[in-house]
C-alpha cells in the first residue's frame, strides 16, 4: 500500500506578462478556484537580467510574495530554456546547429547547445544566484530546472563542439579505436577509422549512417542533456531543501528519461489530450472518436511511464485546459473532459495537477493556447471545471501494479534506427500490450528492465531488443524465481553495440528455448494469421519466426501458436518454456488486440492478477485514487457500477 497522497491543484503564470497592480486580484482568484500550487520564472531571463551583469528580481520578488500572501506556493522554474538575445551576441556559440548544418538562431526558444562551455558557464552564474537568492524562501516550494529538454527537436546538436565532445565520449567508452571498430563493424563500406579524432557525426553522410555510430551518438546526446540536467541540479540542492523536478513530454524520446530521473526528487510531464491525439498515429476512426477528450491509452501511458521513472508519484506541471495552439488541428474539449484529466492524472499516481496557463496570452507564438482565463481576464469554460475537481479531491492510498511493462530508451533508438518495416513504432507495440492490460481493468507500471522485478508476479517486455548476458541473466533469475515473462517482437535481436545477434536471440535463448534465423517484415495494410487454441488470430507488421531448441528434450520449450502463411513453413509463433519456478513465453508477433488478449488473459490468472472486460472507452486504475473513467461520450457501467459518458466514478480504496 503506497502512503495516503494529498493531491493539489496548480497553474503555470506569468506575471512579467500582465500589469503589477493586478497580480494579487489574480492571486487571490487563484486560491479561490482551488489552486495550490503556481509555477512561475521558466522563460523569464530576460526580465531577470535586461543586460549583461544588470539584475532585476525586485519584480520576481514582488510576484512570489503576492502569491505567497495569497496562500499559494510557487515552483520556480530557472530561466535557461531562453536565453536572452544579449547573452546570444556576446557568446554565438551556444547557438545549436541543425542536422543540416545550419546555425539554429534565436527567436523562440531552446536555442542552445548542451556540449557549448560557455552556455553551461552562463547557466551555472543565473542558477546560483537564484538558489542564494530564493533557496530558503518560504513562498518557493519547489524548482523546475530549465523547461521541457529537447523540445523542437533540440537534444541532438551538430556543432562542432558536439563532434569533439563526441569523439571524448567515445574515447571514453571504448578505451581504444581498435575496440570502437569492432563494435561499430566498421570493416563494412571501409568506415575503419585510425584514431578518434577521424570520427564524424552522424546523419550527415550522402545515405543512412552506420547504425551503431548513430546509436552512440543518441547515447551521447542523452547523456549531455543528463549532465547539464545535474549542473542545475547540484547547484539548487547546496542552496535548497525544496524538492527539484524537470516537465518532460509525452512519449518525447530523445534522451533517457530514466537518466534523467536519477538525479530529480520527481519528474513532471506536460500533459496536452487533444494535442497529443491529433499528432498521434492514430487511424482517423479512433481520432474521430476521441476527438474532443484524447484517447485513454495515450494519455495513461504516460502518466504510468512518469510514475515508472523514479516509482514515486509523479507531476502534471502543465494540462490542457482548452484548445492548444500547436497541433496540425486543434479542438475544443468537450464538456466534463477538463475534469476527466485531472481524475485520471490522480487515478494513475498524480501528486499535482497544474494547468497551462492561468490567463490566455495577448501576442506572440501561443495567443492562440487557452488557458483557465481569457484573454480578458474573465474565468474561461475550463475554469467552472477546475473548481469543481478542487472540490472533489480527497487525500487517498493506492494499491502497487502487478504487471510491469518493460521500455528501454537505447531500444527504442536502435529499432527505429533500422525498422525494416515501415509500419514498425517502438511506442505502437507498447501501446498495443498497454492498451489491452488496460481494457482488461489492469493496473500497469512501466519500469525499466534492469530495475528489480521481483514484485511483480508477471513481467511483459515488447521489444527487448539490445542484449547482453548481464541482462539476460537478471531475468533468468527472475523467472527462476517465480515470476512469468513475456518476450515480444524482436527480443535479443542485437548486441548492446547493435550488431546481430549470432543467432538470434542471443543470450535470451538459454531462457526462451528458441532461436530466430529469419523475420518478416510486413507492408502497412497487410495481416498475417496465427493459430492458437483452435482460433485464428492476426498479427501485422512483424513476424519472428520461432524454431523451438531440442524440441524433444525435456524441458524444451513448447509450441502454443504457429503461423499460418506458407512461406513460414510451419514456424512456431508463441512459445512457454518452464524455468525454475516461472516460465518464459515468447511471441514472436506483433499481434492484434485479440491475439494480446488471448496470450494475456491466461498469464495475468496464473499470476492471480484479477481482470474485467471493460466497455469501449473505459478504464479503471486504483494506482492513486481508485476510479472508473469514462472517455466514451455514452454512460457505461462496469460489475453493476455507473460510470457517466465523459464522467468519473470513484472507488473505494483497494484493501
Amino acid at each position: 500500500m503506497a502512503d495516503p497522497l494529498a493531491p493539489a491543484l496548480g497553474v503555470c503564470y506569468y506575471p512579467e506578462h500582465w500589469p503589477e497592480e493586478g497580480w494579487g486580484r489574480e492571486a487571490t482568484r487563484m486560491a479561490d478556484l482551488g489552486l495550490r500550487w503556481v509555477r512561475v520564472g521558466e522563460f523569464a531571463w530576460s526580465r531577470l537580467e535586461p543586460e549583461p551583469g544588470r539584475l532585476a528580481f525586485d519584480w520576481l520578488d514582488r510576484a512570489i510574495d503576492t502569491l505567497a500572501a495569497a496562500g499559494l506556493q510557487v515552483v520556480l522554474g530557472t530561466p535557461t530554456a531562453t536565453p536572452p538575445k544579449w547573452l546570444v551576441d556576446r557568446y554565438p556559440e551556444i547557438l545549436p546547429v541543425g542536422r543540416d548544418g545550419r546555425v539554429r538562431g534565436f527567436g523562440s526558444r531552446r536555442h542552445v547547445c548542451f556540449s557549448s562551455p560557455a552556455y553551461r558557464d552562463e547557466t551555472r552564474r543565473i542558477v546560483t544566484l537564484l538558489a542564494e537568492r530564493y533557496g530558503g524562501h518560504p513562498g518557493v516550494g519547489a524548482w523546475q530546472t530549465d523547461n521541457e529538454y529537447g523540445c523542437h527537436d533540440t537534444v541532438r546538436c551538430y556543432c562542432p563542439r558536439c563532434r569533439s565532445a563526441f569523439q571524448d565520449w567515445l574515447q571514453q567508452r571504448y578505451g581504444t579505436v581498435e575496440a570502437l571498430n569492432e563494435a561499430w563493424w566498421t570493416v563494412f563500406w571501409s568506415q575503419e577509422v585510425r584514431d578518434f579524432g577521424e570520427i564524424e557525426l552522424p546523419g550527415q553522410a550522402v545515405t543512412e549512417s552506420n547504425p551503431s555510430h548513430s546509436l552512440d551518438f543518441y547515447r551521447f546526446a542523452s547523456d549531455q542533456v543528463v549532465r547539464y540536467n545535474r549542473l542545475q541540479v547540484d547547484i539548487l540542492r547546496a542552496r535548497s531543501e525544496r524538492p527539484i523536478l524537470h516537465n518532460t513530454m509525452g512519449f518525447f524520446d530523445h534522451y533517457d528519461a530514466f537518466a534523467l530521473a536519477e538525479g530529480l526528487d520527481a519528474l513532471a510531464w506536460d500533459a496536452y489530450p487533444l494535442g497529443m491525439l491529433e499528432e498521434s498515429p492514430l487511424p482517423a476512426a479512433v481520432k474521430e472518436r476521441y476527438l474532443r477528450v484524447g484517447h485513454p491509452d495515450l494519455i495513461g501511458f504516460n502518466h504510468d511511464l512518469l510514475r515508472g521513472l523514479k516509482d514515486r508519484p509523479f507531476w502534471v506541471m502543465e494540462m490542457q485546459p482548452g484548445a492548444v495552439n500547436w497541433a496540425k488541428t486543434n479542438p475544443l474539449p468537450a464538456d466534463g473532459a477538463v475534469r476527466l484529466w485531472a481524475h485520471q492524472a490522480f487515478a494513475h499516481g498524480a501528486e499535482v495537477v497544474s494547468y497551462f496557463r492561468w490567463r490566455a496570452a495577448l501576442g506572440a507564438q501561443e495567443l492562440m493556447h487557452a488557458g483557465l482565463e481569457l484573454h480578458d481576464g474573465r474565468p474561461a469554460p475550463a475554469s467552472a471545471e477546475v473548481r469543481r475537481v478542487a472540490a472533489e479531491l480527497a487525500p487517498v492510498g493506492g494499491a502497487r501494479p502487478r504487471v510491469a511493462l518493460l521500455l528501454d530508451y537505447e531500444d527504442l533508438w536502435a529499432t527505429e534506427l533500422q525498422p525494416h518495416a515501415e509500419g514498425w513504432s517502438y511506442w505502437g507495440l507498447q501501446l498495443a500490450f498497454y492498451g489491452v492490460l488496460r481494457g482488461l481493468g489492469v493496473d500497469v507500471a512501466v519500469t525499466h528492465p534492469d530495475r528489480d522485478l521481483t514484485a511483480f508476479p508477471l513481467v511483459v517486455a515488447p521489444s527487448l531488443h539490445l542484449m547482453d548476458e548481464a541482462r539476460a541473466q537478471r531475468l533468468r533469475r527472475y523467472v527462476e524465481g517465480g515470476g512469468r515473462l513475456l518476450l515480444g517482437p524482436r527480443s535479443g535481436a542485437k548486441t548492446r553495440s547493435n550488431l546481430a545477434q549470432a543467432p538470434a536471440p542471443g543470450p535470451l535463448r538459454s531462457l526462451s528455448g528458441v532461436r530466430v534465423d529469419r523475420v518478416d517484415a510486413l507492408r502497412p495494410g497487410v495481416a498475417g494469421a496465427v493459430e492458437l487454441a483452435d482460433t485464428v488470430f492476426g498479427f501485422t507488421t512483424w513476424a519472428d519466426l520461432l524454431d523451438v531448441d531440442d524440441a524433444s528434450e525435456p524441458g524444451a520449450a513448447q509450441v502454443l501458436a504457429r503461423y499460418r502463411e506458407p512461406a513460414y513453413g510451419g514456424a512456431a509463433a508463441l512459445t512457454r518454456r518452464a524455468v525454475g519456478k516461472g516460465a518464459c513465453l515468447t511471441l514472436g508477433a506483433w499481434g492484434d488486440a485479440d491475439l494480446l488478449s488471448a496470450v494475456l488473459r491466461p498469464l495475468l490468472a496464473e499470476a492471480g492478477v484479477a481482470t474485467t472486460a471493460l466497455p469501449g472507452g473505459v478504464r479503471r486504475s486504483r494506482v492513486g485514487r481508485g476510479a472508473l473513467l469514462n472517455f466514451g461520450a455514452d454512460d457505461a457501467a462496469v460489475d453493476g457500477v455507473q460510470v457517466p459518458g465523459h464522467g468519473v466514478t470513484f472507488l473505494d480504496p483497494p484493501e
